[in-house]
């Protein structure tokens, strides 16, 4: 599998108002990015060690970015995956006085706990110009920590999109849905027609707290979000009922979900739908699924490889969950200042996004570069959502919200496998939010 989901850290309660932002990243602007020494710096000679979360197609595109920069500039970069254990390892090496001199994270506390510990080196003033005029506020406060800027936000996410073989629901009579109820109706004809309406790799943890946070920002709103993500009100609260109640009558369903859940990864999920031939006509992912189905699967995004937006719940409005990664910088030293800066840059980034599931939040990303109409639509999406919150579980201290076989991700695989003790598994989450928030 090609998106290997990343280990989380403790996040601080005031980056939760932070979370509640409406992204204006990834516009049609497309002009040119303050002007930038770091392609035309001389470091040759100079090697440097990168290191993020990102494996198979992930890493194959994310290298790419770095020989462009390493053409540029002369610079030797190794890049080494710590996979889902980003935040254990990397203060592992900081601990051990070896860390990478760059690494790209997927969360704001993680970013927040190494800059109060005084692991990060605050943006040099080149790079924060380039931040300053090519990023929104909302996403420079997400990368900033004790009124220092720390970040880059190479990486944005939108985790609010349905993935949908377009063959399997033309046979099938299906149609795209707007609402959940409708979304069941689809799920439902697909079935009825000879494969799964719906393939999900619970193998792991981290899918069903992103489906669980989609459901419950769809159905008990964008405050309630904010105050479940802060441990201010408790998971046995009536919203957490009607979210998990909604997640159950899914997940408990013979007909409209594949079997074999529960030892299925995420990635044999996307090849579920979208392999030869297909077992199931829909999965549900962030934008990254497209990466997979080229990488993985003979499918073509856009074309029979598409998706539409997470459904509405009891006419909700238009909503994101999202995520990112962000670059920091742990060494100080003039090739990593170099790279941060490069980092910071839209053509670093359109590097990328030319190879498709990658969304950029850097606003100067021209949408005319995104290879096809899907991937411009992941984007415009992300924009233009009426409410936009970010991972709850990336906002959580990582013994409940990212932890393996612990916390969140483990009670969800239970709850996942026996979906039927609601009470119980709203009382497991509070203690081992409790247990991790220290209250």
């Amino acid at each position: 599998m090609s998106f290997t989901r990343h280990h989380r850290f403790i996040a601080p309660t005031a980056l939760i108002a932070v979370a509640a932002i409406a992204l204006v990243g990834c516009s049609s602007g497309g002009t040119t990015s303050t002007t930038t020494q770091a392609s035309t710096t001389d470091l040759s000679g100079v090697t440097l060690n990168v290191a993020a979360d990102w494996s198979g197609s992930e890493q194959t595109n994310f290298e790419k970015v770095l020989a462009q920069f390493s053409s540029d500039t002369g610079a030797k970069v190794n890049y080494t995956s710590y996979g889902s254990d980003v935040a254990t390892t990397l203060n592992t090496k900081i601990e051990g006085g070896d860390p990478p001199d760059v690494a790209v994270i997927p969360q704001p506390g993680l970013l927040d706990s190494l800059a109060k510990a005084g692991s990060l080196i605050p943006l040099d003033s080149a790079t924060q110009s380039i931040v300053t005029a090519d990023f929104s506020p909302d996403w420079i406060k997400l990368a900033s920590s004790g009124g220092k800027d720390y970040g880059v936000w190479f990486k944005g996410a939108n985790k609010s999109t349905v993935w949908y073989n377009t063959d399997v629901y033309d046979a099938a009579g299906a149609t795209v849905p707007k609402t959940w109820d409708d979304f069941l109706t689809q799920l439902g004809l697909v079935s009825t027609s000879g494969v799964y309406g719906l393939s999900i790799g619970a193998d792991a943890g981290w899918p069903l707290t992103d489906w669980f946070e989609n459901v419950y920002l769809r159905t008990a709103g964008g405050e309630m979000y904010d105050k479940l993500a802060a441990h201010e009100i408790p998971w046995t609260d009536p919203s957490v009922t009607k979210a998990l109640t909604v997640l159950a009558n899914l997940w408990s369903s013979t007909v409209l979900v594949q079997p074999g859940t529960a030892q299925r990864t995420f990635g044999d999920s996307v090849i579920a739908v979208f392999g030869t031939p297909p077992a199931a006509g829909t999965v549900y992912e962030g934008d990254f699924v497209a990466g997979n189905i080229t990488s993985d699967t003979k499918s073509v995004v856009g074309k029979n490889a598409k998706f539409y937006d997470f459904p509405a719940i009891d006419n909700s409005p238009s909503s994101v969950v999202g995520g990112g990664n962000v670059a920091v910088q742990l060494k100080d030293n003039k090739g990593a200042a170099a790279l941060m800066q490069y980092l910071a840059t839209p053509e670093a980034a359109t590097i990328w996004v030319k190879e498709g599931g990658f969304t950029s939040p850097n606003n100067k990303v021209d949408l005319s570069a995104y290879p096809d109409a899907t991937s411009k639509q992941i984007a415009e999406a992300l924009v233009n959502a009426k409410v936009f919150r970010f991972d709850m579980s990336d906002l959580a201290p990582s013994a409940f919200g990212g932890t393996k076989g612990a916390g969140e991700w483990q009670i969800l695989i239970d709850f996942f496998n026996n979906p039927s003790d609601i009470a119980g598994t709203q009382q497991q989450l509070e203690t081992a939010a409790a247990a991790a928030w220290g209250n």
